[in-house]
C-alpha cells in the first residue's frame, strides 16, 4: 500500500493583498498556501516547527523589512537556512538579481508573472529540495544498524538545545556502551558482533515512549539519545528502560564477566538549556557518568543534573 504524498507548503510574502491572492490562486490547486503581508510574519511562519514551508516566494519591496533582509535572516538561521527562496519582484536590474543570489535565493522571477514559468520553476526547486533532503537523510543513517548516526545526533542535539533554550525547558543526553563488546567480538566473531549491535539498536528504539525521543549509534558499540522537555528523574527512567530492553533480548555473552547475556552501561545528564552552557557540555557530562557506570560494575545507570 502506497503512502499518501505529503502536500508541499509554499509561503507567499507580499505586502499587497492582490499579489498574495494572485499567487495563491495560481498555486493552490497543487500546494498548501501560507500567505503573509510582511517580513516579521514571514520569519515567524518559516520558523514554526510544524507546518514549516517547503519554499518561499518573497517580494523585495516591502515596508519595515524588505525581502533582502528577510532572506538574509532566513539563511542565517539553522532552522530555516535550507528553505529555498524565490524572489518575486518588479526590480529586474542585474544588480538586484545579483544581490538576491548572494543572499542565498535560488531564483528570481520578474513581475509581471508568467504562470507557466512560475509553476515550472517552483516545481524544479521543490524537486531539487526533495533530492537534497533525501541525500541528507541518507548521510545521517548508520549503515549497519539503520538508525541515525553520530552526524544526526550532533545535529539533533544542537537543534533541540536551541529549541529548549528558547522555551527555557529541560533537556537530557544519554550515552550508552555495550559492556565487554571486544570480548564478544573476539569470541563470537565480527558477524555475530554486527548482529548484536543491530539487535541492541532495535531494542533501544523500541524502548522509547515519545515521538520526540531520539536514539542514534554514536560509533562502534556506543549509542546515544537526546530527550527534550524532560528532567533528570524522567531521563533516568528512560535510561533504565533502555538497560532493561537490551538485557531482555538475552543475547548470550559467556565472556562478559558482568552477566551471562549482553548488557549496557549508561550515563545520563540533564539540565535547563540556559545561556552560558551548551549541548556539548551536557554530552560531556553524560560521558563522565557513563565512565563512572563502567568503573563501578557496568550494567547500570548513572546520572547527574547540571545546574
Amino acid at each position: 500500500m502506497n503512502r499518501p504524498v505529503k502536500q508541499e507548503t509554499i509561503l507567499i510574502v507580499d505586502d499587497e493583498k492582490i499579489n498574495r491572492d494572485i499567487l495563491g490562486n495560481l498555486l493552490k490547486h497543487r500546494y498548501k498556501i501560507l500567505a503573509v503581508k510582511n517580513g516579521e510574519q514571514a520569519l515567524i511562519a518559516a520558523s514554526r516547527e510544524k507546518g514549516r514551508p517547503d519554499l518561499v516566494l518573497l517580494d523585495i519591496l516591502m515596508p519595515d523589512m524588505d525581502g533582502y533582509e528577510v532572506c538574509r535572516r532566513l539563511k542565517a538561521s539553522a532552522d530555516t537556512k535550507d528553505i529555498p527562496v524565490i524572489f518575486i519582484s518588479a526590480m529586474s536590474e542585474v544588480s538586484d538579481e545579483t544581490k538576491g543570489f548572494e543572499l542565498g535565493a535560488v531564483d528570481y522571477i520578474a513581475k509581471p508573472i508568467s504562470p507557466p514559468i512560475l509553476e515550472a520553476r517552483i516545481k524544479t526547486h521543490l524537486r531539487l529540495k526533495r533530492k537534497t533532503d533525501l541525500l541528507e537523510k541518507m548521510l545521517s543513517i548508520d549503515g549497519l544498524t539503520e538508525i541515525p548516526n553520530r552526524k544526526a545526533f550532533d545535529e539533533t542535539l544542537n537543534k533541540e538545545w536551541r529549541r529548549t533554550q528558547r522555551s527555557s525547558s529541560s533537556i537530557a543526553v544519554i550515552m550508552m556502551d555495550v559492556d565487554k563488546f571486544k570480548q564478544f567480538n573476539d569470541n563470537y566473531g565480527h558477524s555475530a558482533g554486527d548482529d548484536c549491535l543491530k539487535m541492541v539498536a532495535s531494542a533501544l528504539c523500541g524502548a522509547t515512549n515519545r515521538p520526540s525521543d531520539f536514539v542514534a549509534r554514536y560509533g562502534g558499540e556506543e549509542f546515544c539519545a537526546v530527550l527534550s522537555d524532560i528532567d533528570l528523574e524522567g531521563a533516568l527512567k528512560v535510561a533504565e528502560g533502555f538497560r532493561i530492553a537490551v538485557a531482555n533480548i538475552g543475547i548470550p555473552h559467556d565472556f562478559s564477566g558482568v552477566a551471562p547475556h549482553v548488557t549496557i552501561s549508561i550515563g545520563v545528564a540533564a539540565c535547563k538549556a540556559v545561556p552560558g552552557s551548551s549541548g556539548l557540555n551536557l554530552q560531556k557530562a553524560a560521558d563522565r557518568q557513563l565512565y563512572n557506570a563502567k568503573e563501578t560494575g557496568r550494567n547500570k545507570v548513572n546520572g547527574v543534573a547540571l545546574s
